[in-house]
């Protein structure tokens, strides 16, 4: 048995990033809905952002998107993050929504487009000095949709070129993130399409380049936990993008789709040790809350991390371990159902009470009357979106 105040003290110091263009509108490539109340600007959606944490007490930063997170002035931007309660966390750049990027970005046969897209890797790690931010992280939607269209080895000559050159511009405690997906936009090849290849290139690299696992980001019926526990076994996990998927890229909400798959990925961080933020592993959520109202859509994301996390802290190590020893192949199995088989919300909903929170993080915000207060505030100018 585990001790429950090691459990919750493991709980306590667990942290949660959330995806500020979870808050504007979203949709797919038919249509975007949009919604009332939702964020202008970067500033309100670290208003926002501090909501989730007021109410969940474990997400206490904002990760950012440039150039949808654009401001003149970024450290007045983490000045109000910081008087709302959170900070300013991960710099992520965007180097996909420009005409110029049709054939790729930095891997694109056309050196002007490269300097482009590096540059603007650049400004990013120039905005993480100006926010305090420790992780640039990169995804890159370079590829080619038909054989032929380009040399495959010589893009990745030039992927490995553009990132030697971002890594060498972080300062003193700053990382880099790379980030990988199996495919789209492109259909034929994608230059950083998996693991492997973002391993390769965070190894030649040097110790702060470190791979990004976004749970939506593979194949059907790859164990995402596998390759979890070989990059932890590594050193080299930076960080995960936390969503569900039914098909392919479909970022929904973390647990939706899988929790018992979340609870398997939880349970290899926690063997590892890897839980707390001093572990350096990034507990980050990526998702489009499409149809879904925001604010109530982050909290309970964060509380579906919760609940898988408290489950595999409840894991009875000693009786796995004897088990797996003595290759008792359905003992074994017991002893990881029983912890994912527990109820562990009244567990959670204690210790919210004890850092002074409501039970029901959702139930709380809804009656608190901000998601009424913003509508009624926020009329006039743009809302927030990523434009699809």
């Amino acid at each position: 048995m585990r001790d429950l105040t090691a459990v919750k003290d493991a709980l306590k110091n667990h942290q949660i990033e959330l995806p500020s263009w979870a808050f504007g509108n979203s949709g797919t490539r038919f249509k975007v809905f949009g919604q009332p109340g939702v964020p202008r600007t970067p500033y309100e959606k670290a208003s926002d952002a501090a909501q989730v944490h007021a109410y969940t007490g474990v997400a206490p930063s904002m990760a950012v998107h440039i150039p949808w997170d654009k401001v003149d002035d970024y450290e007045a931007l983490a000045v109000h993050a910081k008087n709302n309660g959170i900070r300013i966390g991960t710099v992520n750049s965007n180097v996909f929504q420009d005409d110029d990027y049709k054939l790729g970005s930095v891997c694109n046969p056309d050196p002007r487009v490269r300097r482009k897209a590096l540059a603007h890797l650049l400004d990013c790690v120039d905005i993480m000095d100006a926010t305090g931010s420790r992780d640039l992280k990169l995804w890159f939607a370079d590829g080619t949709n038909y054989p032929g269209q380009d040399d495959i080895s010589a893009r990745q000559d030039r992927l490995a070129e553009a990132l030697a050159a971002v890594y060498g511009r972080l300062g003193p405690g700053q990382r880099m993130l790379l980030e990988y997906k199996l495919f789209e936009p492109s259909f034929y090849t994608t230059d950083v399409p998996d693991w492997g290849t973002s391993l390769l290139h965070c190894q030649a690299l040097g110790p702060r380049a470190m791979v990004v696992v976004d749970t939506g980001h593979h194949a059907p019926g790859v164990n995402i936990e596998f390759i979890v526990a070989l990059l932890l076994k590594a050193g080299r996990l930076g960080g995960f993008d936390f969503n569900s998927r039914f098909y392919a890229d479909d970022d929904l909400m973390v647990g939706a789709a899988d929790p018992f798959q979340l609870f398997r990925i939880t349970h290899e961080v926690v063997k590892a040790g890897a839980l707390a933020p001093a572990a350096g592993v990034a507990y980050m959520l990526d998702q489009c809350h499409n149809i879904e109202p925001k604010i109530p859509a982050q909290i309970r994301s964060v509380m579906n991390v919760q609940e898988a996390t408290a489950k595999a802290l409840l894991v009875d190590t000693g009786a796995l371990g004897a088990a797996q020893r003595a290759g008792d192949v359905l003992g074994a199995n017991a002893v990881l159902m029983d912890a994912y088989d527990t109820d562990v919300r009244p567990l959670l909903a204690g210790l919210r009470e004890e850092l002074g929170l409501a039970p029901d993080p959702v139930s709380a915000y809804l009656a608190s009357g901000y998601g009424e207060k913003i509508i009624s505030e926020r009329t006039g100018s743009s809302p927030a979106g990523w434009g699809a």
